[in-house]
């Protein structure tokens, strides 16, 4: 096993296992802290690029990546045989669901068998990918324990769920605590004292479940009151009150209240996801977790209220969906990242479709996106909006200029509350 010496002195080899969003940032943090740090992904497009000093993850800049591979710190492979000489791994590859909305632990039990394969005597195994309360245990565990291994003894394991935020401009990798619960109090130890040279603030729990919890619980929190601010937003449309004004009133409460906001529906690696995780595991104790369910709907059904709302919009100045030229501006699924995961700008582009609407988009961030059937759409800049019968603001990035689009444009949908300071000009705002 890696010694706290060996660790204290960083001559023990990490590896990372998924080189995305979140374990990207991972492998060069550790890279930047003076570790040997290898990165094993499958996509060999991803190792020929970071290979070459690019980077494809806009939190992590270039410049860092050519800084820890000249540094010689860090490298990248497909190979996962690079395993066996590593005295650390970090599993962080996605979970999502599957079309009936169960968890995807695919990914996990992929890297996990690699891992088995190659496994060292005492090499410390720690996963972050997101997922239901048991994986550690009852998925890595017994694959890691093949052949009469003994965790705590001939391999460590550990849960750390990642914390990832892209296009944070303040929290990232290194300034944001870390949960690590380990399946034995000396895999959460070994598994501590590796990871605060990584990150700043390290934080135990008793078991690799309260981990797993810790994630599930910060996600459901924030779907869940996402959900309760997309169905207040319903009901003042219903009472005729503006929604925006609302939340900001009450948001000065200086005790016993924190805003959330309505969008057009949830999007991203983690929060449209994460909720199900636990829904889908309480399922298996026949307990219905009604918040997360509930909560799911709401949010689920927003794009169907989105382009309801542009068919209203459109019905009283005489025209109809079907045939009508429309600009949605943004389709990454939140501010200025270029992420369209689970992007509601994906449902409100089928549906507006469907109905017969000629659909374009722009974002600075999203240069191409397939809508289905292997169709390819193409960012157009925002400069010539007048000529759509109506545009509407999906996704708020802070390089729109909204008080030129809303001078032009003949009809403004805004989902996002972007157009709050600009005077509706020659354009007619309906907001969610």
């Amino acid at each position: 096993m890696p010694t706290r010496d060996q660790i204290a002195r960083k001559t023990a080899k990490v590896g990372v296992i998924g080189l995305g969003y979140v374990g990207l940032p991972l492998a060069v943090e550790f890279a930047k802290a003076g570790f040997h740090v290898v990165g094993i992904d499958v996509d060999d497009r991803k190792v020929s690029s970071l290979s070459a000093g690019r980077s494809y993850v806009r939190d992590v800049p270039s410049r860092e990546v050519k800084e820890v591979i000249a540094s010689g710190y860090f490298s990248a492979t497909t190979d996962f045989s690079v395993l066996k000489r590593l005295d650390a791994v970090s599993i962080c590859v996605p979970t999502p669901l599957t079309k009936t909305k169960d968890p995807d632990i695919s990914y996990i039990a992929a890297a996990t068998e690699q891992v088995a394969r190659y496994l060292p005597s005492g090499q410390l195994v720690v996963l972050e990918s997101t997922t239901y309360p048991g994986t550690t245990n009852e998925v890595v565990l017994p694959e890691l324990a093949k052949g009469k291994k003994r965790v705590g003894r001939d391999f460590f394991l550990a849960f750390s769920p990642e914390r990832t935020d892209p296009g944070n401009p303040v929290y990232a990798t290194r300034n944001t605590p870390k949960i690590i619960g380990g399946v034995t109090p000396r895999c959460t130890a070994l598994a501590v004292a590796l990871y605060r040279h990584a990150v700043d603030t390290v934080i135990p729990v008793g078991s690799t479940q309260s981990a797993e919890m810790v994630k599930l619980l910060e996600n459901t929190f924030r779907a869940i009151n996402i959900g309760l601010a997309n169905e207040v937003a319903l009901m003042c449309r219903t009472l005729g009150i503006d929604v925006w004004e609302v939340i900001d009133a009450a948001a000065t409460k200086p005790y016993g209240f924190m805003p959330f906001y309505p969008g057009p529906g949830l999007g991203g690696h983690c929060i449209p996801i994460d909720p199900l995780y636990l829904s889908w595991k309480l399922k298996t104790f026949s307990y219905n977790a009604r918040f997360i369910e509930l909560a799911s709907e709401i949010n689920t059904k927003m794009p169907e209220h989105v382009v309801e709302l542009v068919g209203g919009a459109l019905n009283r100045v005489k025209k109809s969906v079907n045939g009508t030229k429309l600009l949605i501006l943004g389709v990454a699924y939140k501010r200025n990242v270029d992420d369209v995961r689970e992007s509601p700008a994906l449902d409100i582009i089928r549906l507006l479709r469907a109905q017969g609407a000629r659909v374009a988009y722009s974002d600075p961030f999203v240069p191409t996106l397939e809508v289905g059937s292997g169709e390819i759409l193409t960012s157009t800049k925002p400069d010539r909006v007048g000529r759509y019968d109506a545009v509407i603001i999906v996704t708020d990035h802070s390089a729109f200029d909204y008080a030129a689009i809303v001078k032009q444009a003949k009809l403004v949908v805004d989902t996002r509350n972007a157009t709050k300071n600009v005077k509706q000009g020659r354009a007619k705002i309906v907001k969610l």
